[in-house]
């Protein structure tokens, strides 16, 4: 589907969220993270599950379309975890670095929950991502 031209990137943005969060990990501020460039934040929330065997419940922001929010590739995003405890000085400092920041939920939990759109077991999930390759070559999928 062509939708016309890929939105602009600002360079400079990209380079202060990059160093932002590229700092967050190397001083060990957050506990987990991942860009959302390749399938968007769904993708980046189901990727972090299966890799840490942990799930989230996570609330979109109000007024958020569901596809755009949770498939847009757009640059610069960015899931980060760590303790609420660090949430407020992260967000102080991520305002203070010009980068917008969020809190979309809580990780924990046997399963990913995206808002009221669908919440499945992370076992169930990392079970269809790791077989159906192997089904599918067997011809069973």
């Amino acid at each position: 589907r062509e939708d016309g031209s890929p939105p602009p990137v600002d360079l400079a943005h990209e380079k202060r969220v990059g160093d932002f969060v590229r700092g967050l990990i190397r001083a060990g501020r957050v506990t987990a993270a991942h860009d959302c460039s390749d399938g968007g934040l769904a993708v980046a929330l189901a990727e972090m599950a299966m890799a840490s065997g942990i799930g989230a419940t996570v609330t979109l922001p109000p007024g958020a379309a569901p596809l755009p929010a949770l498939f847009g590739e757009d640059q610069g995003r960015y899931v980060l975890t760590a303790s609420q405890a660090a949430v407020a000085a992260l967000r102080a400092e991520a305002e203070k670095a010009g980068v917008s920041m969020i809190s979309l939920g809580l990780t924990g939990g046997p399963d990913l929950t995206l808002g009221s759109l669908i919440s499945m077991s992370v076992a169930k999930l990392r079970e269809a991502h790791e077989n159906w390759f192997p089904a599918f070559l067997a011809g069973t999928s």
